[in-house]
């Protein structure tokens, strides 16, 4: 039996693997001990075998030889930058990707291609509470605490996040304390709460305002804390004058008594928490609503005590450190920032170029799809772990971008929606034919142990970024420890500091919390007891101020539309739609309506319905439900087709699109 960890979200469930390919799971890896997965875990094995799988590469369609491919590519690179310059050539990685691999993609983009442009659709996941966290606290890691610390919790607040079904071995930490979710949907973490708040989509900052507003009208203010952790506290307080409870009911359909009743659960207790998902996040106003949130839980002097705080749960399997170590159009490795002089010499030291030749901050996700084929943007596309072409924003825009390029390499397990557009499509390893480390979302280093040799014909995607490095002239490692190794010194010092971390230590203590800047370090499982990482050890308290979603109901698109995920599938799809056993589970989209609204409209459960937005339109079956507003309609967004609907709007902090809110119609397809 081999010990690694499920390839899916970022709870990354221990689980083992036997020689027959059987998954059970294991009893010493925290976020699901006693020993349990959810079914995307179980069926993981599957991914192994699957009959869609890769073998070989393809250029234009047809199978060729890995060097053929290779210097195809190598080729169609030196050209474009040459006639173009180096930010004619992109490269967009995943959230899935091991810390290996995220820190050798963007220093292959830096070094090898030159590019500033190179980005993540991690941007997509928790950038907002990323840059919410860092302008708070200084310091962004997705929970700052261990997740079993929730069990001992005596209320949790739960903003956004549907865990019972993206993350259900998580809900086993949820079992001790009263849980308030505030969600538009009644989801199954819903119907699990003790008290449900279900706002207006668009509107979970206004409420977030109401909480506060009510926590210091009720003087429920922890004083003593505010005054000794925190600056700012004035300046909110003021900016709260405006949003008496009475006003934001009337924008958030939460009646006064149950916003009172969150309030005054969560100050009534010595050990709460303040948690926020993708439901929060998903705006382009999700870093002041994530900020908001936090405000909430500072003046309940929450965070920055043991059995308290606030956290974000990460989403994708390597969220957290696929953003600290380079893929990020802003970083670089140890979570640095681009535009530092001191972060860019360290680097540059570590990796043997000059400072000055690195480039400095690219676009981000949405920003940088966007751009593509246009006179001004990227040529060529080199894209690991993603496929935006179902997963992003307007996609069909994003759809017609990428077609517009002159050459689109996509390194994948299968053939996905964008693999299928791609000039020359890559076979690579998948989680449990390679080694690596991966960050889960309470900022403890994993490490992922190859069980089965890979299929013949495939190669990891290292050896990949190697083999296009060593073409353009540089010399890449290919070894997955030799990477970390690197890694580690890159990281020295920074705030996401490995250095103190190796494999050897991660195998023996089952995970290591960063920061660690030593071997002799024990990590950091809850780095803000002393102190938060400004340099004043406070928190900042920020004034945030509610505005409208980007795109609300009118005459033309009378619905809000919400999107999200299913039991049964993960992101886009690409691998869970092919697993026969999740098909049977959850087999198609669907569109769910409440029964007021289905017979407005003329709708019965089963029938085919078109839901139209001023981006594109998109058919699924008609669910009926009263867990859904009125005024709302949910879709799944791992098939081709919600976010064909979705709206881009960007958040001017983070670069978070507004996946979570839109105008769309509604009709009976005939």
């Amino acid at each position: 039996m081999t010990k690694t960890h499920c390839p899916y979200c970022a709870l990354q469930c221990g689980m083992e693997i036997g020689p027959a390919l059987e998954i059970s799971p294991r009893t010493d890896v925290p976020a699901n001990a006693p020993g349990a997965l959810c079914q995307k875990g179980w069926t993981a094995a599957e991914l192994l075998i699957n009959g869609a799988r890769l073998t070989t590469p393809l250029l234009h369609g047809e199978p060729v030889e890995w060097e053929t491919a290779l210097d195809h590519v190598a080729a169609r690179l030196r050209a474009i930058r040459a006639e173009h310059g180096p930010d004619a050539v992109a490269v967009f990685g995943g959230g899935g990707l091991t810390n290996e691999k995220a820190y050798q993609l963007g220093k292959f983009a830096r070094v090898a291609l030159g590019t500033s442009q190179i980005d993540y659709n991690g941007r997509f996941c928790m950038s907002s509470a990323a840059a919410a966290s860092l302008r708070a606290f200084g310091m962004d890691r997705g929970l700052p605490f261990p997740v079993t610390d929730l069990a001992d919790a005596d209320v949790v607040l739960l903003a956004g996040a549907n865990v019972a079904e993206t993350m259900p071995p998580f809900v086993r930490h949820l079992s001790g304390p009263r849980l308030i979710v505030v969600d538009p949907r009644r989801t199954p973490t819903a119907r699990l709460a003790w008290l449900h708040l279900q706002p207006t989509p668009g509107t979970d900052l206004a409420l977030a305002l109401g909480l506060l507003h009510l926590a210091i009208a009720d003087d429920l203010v922890d004083a003593d804390y505010v005054a000794a952790r925190t600056t700012g506290f004035d300046d909110v307080r003021t900016s709260l004058a405006a949003w008496w409870p009475e006003r934001v009911e009337r924008v958030t359909g939460v009646p006064v008594h149950r916003m009172r009743q969150a309030v005054r659960a969560l100050a009534a207790v010595r050990n709460a928490y303040v948690l926020t998902g993708r439901g929060a996040e998903q705006h382009a106003k999700g870093t002041d609503t994530v900020t908001a949130f936090i405000n909430l839980a500072l003046a309940l002097g929450l965070p920055g005590r043991h059995g308290s705080g606030y956290g974000c749960l990460t989403g994708q399997g390597n969220g957290q450190g696929g953003r600290e170590h380079g893929q990020k159009a802003d970083q670089l490795p140890g979570y640095r920032r681009i535009d530092d002089p001191a972060a860019r010499a360290h680097v540059a030291g570590v990796w043997g170029v000059r400072a000055e030749d690195l480039p400095g901050p690219g676009r981000t996700a949405y920003e940088l799809l966007d751009a593509l084929g246009t006179p001004r943007g990227p040529r060529a596309l080199l894209l690991f772990g993603s496929n935006p072409v179902v997963s992003a924003p307007a996609s069909g825009h994003v759809g017609g971008r990428i077609a517009g390029l002159d050459l689109l390499v996509v390194a994948d397990v299968v053939r996905s929606e964008t693999a299928a557009m791609a000039d020359v499509v890559l076979p690579v390893t998948q989680w449990a034919e390679e080694s690596g480390t991966m960050t889960n979302l309470e900022g403890r280093v994993l490490l992922r142990r190859r069980a089965v040799a890979p299929p013949a014909g495939v190669r990891s995607d290292l050896d990949v970024i190697a083999g296009l490095a060593a073409r353009l002239g540089h010399r890449f490692d290919t070894e997955p420890a030799a990477v970390f190794d690197e890694l580690r010194r890159a990281a020295a010092g920074g705030v996401a500091d490995y250095s103190g971390i190796t494999y050897e230590r991660i195998a023996a203590e089952t995970g290591v919390f960063w920061p660690c800047p030593s071997e002799d370090h024990p990590g950091t499982p809850r780095p803000f007891l002393d102190r938060f990482a400004h340099p004043d050890g406070r928190a900042r308290f920020v004034p945030v101020e509610h505005r409208p979603a980007a795109e609300e109901p009118d005459a033309d698109y009378p619905v809000y539309l919400s999107t999200g995920r299913v039991l049964a599938h993960y992101q886009s799809g690409a691998q869970t739609r092919r697993i026969a056993s999740l098909v049977r589970a959850a087999p198609e989209p669907f569109v769910e309506l409440h029964p007021d609204l289905a017979a407005q409209l003329g709708v019965a459960a089963g029938d085919l319905v078109r839901v139209s937005s001023r981006r594109g339109r998109s058919r699924a079956v008609a669910r009926i439900s009263d867990a859904i507003r009125r005024d709302t309609v949910f879709m799944p967004f791992h098939w081709e087709g919600a976010n064909r609907l979705t709206n881009p709007a960007l958040d001017p902090v983070s670069g978070m699109p507004e996946f979570k809110v839109c105008a769309v119609r509604v009709e009976r397809d005939s």
